[in-house]
């Protein structure tokens, strides 16, 4: 809500009105307060529902050419960034969402382990253990794509290593860089993927942090094109919104109508079934969780 409305404000809104600035500080600090949520919901294992074929090398050249990295990038000008991608990485499976923010967490760790500047260096390989490992955890038997990212920043100390991956454990200055949470849910998704952590670390020399994801024969999957904005627009087709939080309700259907749809919006199931018996409607977009009454699959 705070930050589709924001959004909505800053499109209406002229390119040099003073409060353009302002609209963009209420999008900022709604986005680092989802990115607490979403490194929550990663703890809470919630958010793993959705699996694809995927690449790791594909991912570190997304994360490259993401604007959090170039950011990041642009913040560490001393810290030099090189890539060794193995140019026959096998496949995986999982979440490119969580991967993504995996490797983002360490890379953001690695480069503000350098506060003097250095090399961070991301790495792909194919590993196949005939025998488990015993590495930071026991690594199985099996055969594995691996993902590492290192630094030579000033290591970890062995009483900090052993609880790095601990929820809000961190050296960092809470509130300025980070949730407490960047390790933690790169531990948990790892779970999650059905991998493994291995960490080496000494004070002095720097860190490497390798994420160990079972590999998979499947083909990549084929991603979808990009549609263009002229597709997404309505000619008075009537949608009826379902969401029992006001505010929610109130957004998509606002939304839904600058696309040229004729919208309404209910608060509860009940109210969308008596809707549809009165007036059909071309399409319905239905909250899954309404309390109290029926929730999103009763009233479909």
């Amino acid at each position: 809500i705070v930050i589709g409305y924001a959004e909505l404000l800053l499109n209406e809104m002229d390119p040099s009105s003073p409060s353009r600035p302002r609209l963009r500080n209420i999008i900022g600090g709604g986005e680092r307060a989802a990115a607490i949520v979403q490194d929550l919901l990663t703890l809470a294992r919630r958010g793993v529902a959705v699996r694809q074929v995927l690449n790791l090398n594909r991912m570190v050249a997304d994360c490259q050419a993401a604007p959090e990295f170039l950011r990041l990038a642009s913040y560490h000008p001393s810290v030099r960034i090189e890539t060794d991608l193995d140019p026959n990485l096998l496949n995986i499976s999982g979440s490119p969402v969580h991967i993504g923010k995996s490797l983002f967490n360490l890379v953001s760790n690695a480069a503000e382990s350098m506060r003097d500047g250095g090399v961070l260096k991301i790495r792909t390989n194919n590993v196949y253990l005939d025998r488990p490992v015993q590495g930071y955890e026991e690594i199985r038997e099996g055969e594995y794509a691996v993902l590492s990212v290192s630094d030579s920043g000033g290591g970890i100390a062995v009483e900090d290593l052993k609880r790095i991956f601990e929820p809000f454990y961190t050296k960092k200055v809470m509130g300025r860089s980070g949730t407490g949470l960047g390790l933690a849910v790169v531990w948990g998704s790892m779970k999650d993927h059905r991998g493994y952590v291995d960490v080496r670390s000494e004070v002095g020399r720097g860190s490497i942090f390798s994420l160990y994801f079972p590999a998979t024969k499947e083909e990549i999957s084929v991603e979808p094109s990009a549609v263009p904005e002229a597709e997404y627009m309505g000619r008075g087709e009537s949608i009826l919104v379902v969401d029992d939080v006001k505010g929610q309700c109130e957004l998509a259907t606002e939304i839904l109508r600058k696309l040229n749809y004729i919208v309404e919006g209910v608060r509860s199931g009940e109210e969308a079934v008596e809707y549809v018996k009165k007036k059909p409607v071309d399409l319905m977009v239905l909250d899954m969780i309404m309390d109290p009454g029926m929730d999103g699959l009763d009233t479909y």
